[in-house]
Parts: C-alpha cells; sequence; structure tokens
C-alpha cells in the first residue's frame, strides 16, 4: 500500500517542465512581437518629426524650394540613427502649401524579414502676403 502512494505521487514528475517547454516558445514569441512594434512605431515617430522640421522650414516666407528637403535629411542624419534606415525624401504640393514625405525600414528583429516599411507625411500653408 506504501508503494502504491508514492507512484501516484511521482505520476506528475516533470509536467511542469512539459507545460513550460510548450508555452515558453509563445511567451518569447510574443515579446519579441512587442518589441518589434514598438521598434516600428519609434520609427514612424522619426519619420514624422522630420517630415514636420522639412515642413516648417519649408513653409517660411520666400524659402527655396530644396529648403525642405535639405532640413528633412539634416534631422534624419542626426536622430534616425540604426532606428530608420533606407531613408528617402521627396517634397511636393503646389504655390500655396508644401508637402514632406519622408520614407524608410525599421529595422526587423525577426528572421526572413528585412525591415518594416515606413512612409510618414507633414503638410502645411506657404506663408506669403495677401491682399486683405
Amino acid at each position: 500500500m506504501l508503494a502504491a502512494g508514492r507512484r501516484r505521487a511521482g505520476g506528475d514528475r516533470g509536467e511542469a517542465s512539459i507545460q513550460m517547454a510548450i508555452v515558453f516558445p509563445f511567451v518569447i514569441l510574443m515579446t519579441v512581437a512587442v518589441v518589434q512594434a514598438a521598434m516600428w512605431m519609434y520609427a514612424r515617430n522619426i519619420a514624422l518629426t522630420a517630415a514636420r522640421e522639412g515642413v516648417a522650414a519649408a513653409r517660411v516666407y520666400q524659402a527655396p524650394d530644396s529648403a525642405g528637403t535639405a532640413r528633412a535629411r539634416e534631422t534624419l542624419q542626426r536622430i534616425a540613427g540604426d532606428s530608420l534606415t533606407g531613408t528617402g525624401v521627396s517634397s511636393g504640393g503646389s504655390a500655396t502649401e508644401v508637402r514632406i514625405m519622408v520614407t524608410g525600414n525599421a529595422p526587423s528583429l525577426i528572421p526572413g524579414i528585412s525591415g518594416l516599411s515606413v512612409s510618414q507625411s507633414a503638410g502645411a500653408p506657404r506663408e506669403r502676403w495677401t491682399t486683405p
């Protein structure tokens, strides 16, 4: 009778290890996914900041056409680092409006995925003299 009680108590040995072996990869995957999403959001913030800085420089009264893109590129060089790679800056708009678009790639932690695309733009009216 004593031996049967010992067998029953020992039957659950290793159950926690098996459960962890099944659950732990999902926990790691979720952690990596959260960090990856945070890196992508940070890269989007960098691109938006550069686009806004470019718009602020381009909308000034009598600013040259290249002022916005130059300011956006300078901002990217200053703050992007490795958080936003393969960047591109383009400008558009009209005589009354300016628009700056910044594109790039956020780094990827997941093997096999080269990088997540980021594209942000900002626009505002140009400063100009008007008659009342």
